[in-house]
């Protein structure tokens, strides 16, 4: 992420408002959104910040809704976002799919809490990596951004927004309790300080518009309803025109174009964060606040003559494959850290090619893991 130099202000910020400053400075200006701990407080911060800039904060009756109203604001020409945790993400599902269809950008910030149902409220997980990817139905690519810190979910939530709106798809933001609720002492510049997007606008009149229009790019231009240019949306598949087909034809170059323009871009999409990897023996995989027990267990192996190193995605979905197969082979172990039943620990069983034993080290009793379980797990290695 190419950062600019600014002035900046010096501020005690959890992850929760940390997301939303960082909305507000990627351009967006509607939030749509039903209260649900430990997210709620994005909300509320929205609800204050937004009118002060011209915004638009509406609370809905439900997370269908809500999600609905994000859709429906962004086709209107505004930056739009929601925020929520399992419960509601799951309600969110079935209009998640219709963005990533319709081709609307938006995003979504989903602060993990334990589950299954309303599991533990107050509580940190990270079980939803996989509903992220395969929450809705049909088969279609997304896009997850994963931070571990408070400045990185600032960071994160304007490339959500920028990664949104450049590839006309939703964008899901996760973090989790232990994120979007402990603070921290972070400079926060006072303009961004990193290049915002927006979505590309048609260069041509109303009459010649089409809104899937692929013949020059698998983007097609947006307009924004009320700027003169009528166009139909439709969660059917449609042809270039927003109309529903059944053409087999325009069925399989739409579902071509959805996955190519995420596919064809996985150099620009997926960030990571690698940490003495280069000679390691064996290589931790974590992602979100495991990540900093993961960084605290690399030094002290360093420090006691053990070769160990970290990967970190900060991209999870799609999934960091380069990055992955350019260790396997090299490392002795990977160890695979996470708040679930083993979720991604699944994903690098298929990268590992039988080279590299691939291990898990899960927790979900509504604790992170600790520097000292990790370095228990690696002890055994």
């Amino acid at each position: 992420m190419a950062k600019r130099e600014t002035q900046t202000s010096v501020l005690l910020l959890s992850g929760n408002e940390a997301c939303g400053l960082g909305a507000l400075a990627a351009g967006a200006r509607f939030f749509g959104g039903y209260p649900i701990t430990p997210s709620s407080e994005i909300a509320e911060m929205m609800s204050r910040e937004l009118p002060k800039v011209g915004g638009k904060f509406i609370q809905m009756e439900d997370e269908i809704a809500s999600i609905g109203s994000i859709i429906g604001a962004s086709l209107a020409g505004l930056k739009s976002l929601t925020a929520t945790s399992g419960p509601g993400f799951s309600l969110m599902q079935e209009n998640l799919g219709y963005a990533a269809m319709t081709e609307v950008p938006c995003v979504i910030i989903n602060v993990q809490r334990g589950g299954p149902s309303t599991g533990l409220p107050t509580k940190p997980s990270q079980g939803d990596i996989m509903q992220a990817r395969w929450g809705t139905h049909g088969d279609h690519p997304i896009i997850a951004l994963i931070p571990n810190s408070v400045l990185e979910s600032y960071y994160l939530t304007i490339r959500a927004f920028n990664l949104s709106e450049k590839y006309r798809t939703p964008v899901i933001v996760l973090l989790d309790e232990i994120l979007g609720h402990m603070r921290e002492k972070v400079e926060i510049p006072e303009q961004p300080d990193m290049e915002i997007i927006d979505r590309k606008k048609p260069s041509v009149p109303p009459e010649e518009y089409a809104p899937y229009d692929d013949r020059e790019s698998d983007i097609p231009p947006m307009a924004s309803l009320g700027e003169g240019y009528r166009f139909n949306v439709t969660g059917l598949t449609h042809d270039i025109e927003g109309f529903p087909t059944s053409r087999l034809d325009e069925i399989d170059a739409l579902y071509a174009r959805l996955r190519r323009k995420i596919e064809d871009n996985r150099s620009d999409i997926i960030e990571v964060d690698e940490s003495q990897t280069e000679d390691a023996e064996i290589v931790i995989f974590a992602y979100g606040s495991v990540a900093r027990s993961a960084k605290a267990a690399v030094r002290i192996s360093r420090q006691n003559g053990r070769k160990v190193g970290l990967l970190r995605p900060t991209t999870i979905w799609p999934f960091p494959i380069g990055a992955v197969t350019a260790i396997v082979g090299k490392a002795k172990h990977i160890l695979v850290a996470e708040m679930n039943e083993g979720q991604i620990y699944e994903e690098l069983l298929k990268y590992s090619n039988g080279t590299t034993k691939v291990h898990s080290l899960t927790r979900t009793d509504s604790e992170l893991i600790t520097p000292m379980q990790i370095l228990e797990s690696l002890s055994r290695l």
